[in-house]
């Protein structure tokens, strides 16, 4: 699974969104104690950064060694290589052991995950009670109403060239599981919806689009997904390549507590 992203690593950081503030400190009125969070599947650290606002110590884990090079860096912020062949004790070690931490986030990742051997390493590592795990996504993007028809026919000649599990983002997290006790913050089958506005140069959007997995297992297939018409076609809805516009990331989110 790392070699879907270690590609892409050198564009993501510049490419993926930051996340809003809010969302962090929504998610750290929740646990009582801000000692230790974990971000599993920290990519560059976009979330890991902003959950060391409100946290002594953040744990950042990530399957691609490639993707770690290029995260930022914060004093309060520990990055670690955690490959597949880890072993559940192992990986409970690293983060901080058993009942140890008060967050776990992982943003816009978790649909990559081996659900079956990341949800019981969260329960074992999250403080009980008191500990929650929150997880999001955003999937199509909204711009205008000339933009956005284009943009769900990008997506959607994405889907022959998807890994499986990534059909839990494009079915915004409504189909993940999820085996915790809601905080509020959605459920299992009902995540809660956030808009995530941005202000966006028609270069940011082709590099966002570009870091997508599938555009790259397309290439190596001898499909280019972003063709030159199709950069001519979105260019003219968009406006030309100098305006800047207002975007919107449909996103959502899932939090829970571990059922005592």
């Amino acid at each position: 699974m790392a070699g879907l992203f270690d590609k892409q690593a050198t564009i993501y950081l510049d490419a993926r969104p930051r996340y809003p503030s809010e969302w962090f400190s929504m998610l750290a009125s929740l646990t009582p104690d801000h000692s230790l969070a974990w971000d599993a599947g920290t990519g560059n650290g976009q979330a890991a950064i902003d959950v060391s606002e409100h946290y002594k110590q953040v744990i950042a884990t990530d399957i691609s060694e490639e993707q770690l090079k290029h995260a930022i860096q914060h004093p309060q912020v520990q990055y670690f290589h955690s490959p597949s062949s880890m072993s559940d004790d192992e990986l409970v070690n690293l983060i901080g052991g058993e009942n140890s931490v008060d967050l776990v986030v992982v943003a816009t990742a978790v649909h990559w995950f081996d659900l079956e051997k990341f949800y019981p390493v969260v329960k074992r590592v999250l403080k009980k009670p008191g500990g929650v795990v929150a997880v999001w996504s955003y999937n199509i993007i909204q711009v205008s109403p000339e933009m956005d028809p284009l943009l769900k026919k990008f997506y959607e000649g994405t889907f022959p060239f998807q890994n499986p599990k990534a059909m839990y983002a494009f079915e915004c997290y409504k189909t993940l599981p999820f085996p915790f006790e809601s905080v509020g913050v959605g459920c299992e089958g009902q995540p809660l919806e956030l808009d995530m506005p941005r202000e966006m140069s028609f270069e940011r959007l082709l590099k966002l689009l570009s870091s997508a997995s599938a555009v790259n297992s397309a290439k190596e297939q001898g499909v280019n997904l972003l063709s030159e018409e199709v950069v001519r076609e979105l260019e003219s809805a968009w406006g030309g390549p100098e305006l800047v516009r207002t975007v919107n990331y449909k996103s959502y989110m899932l939090a829970g507590k571990v059922k005592l």
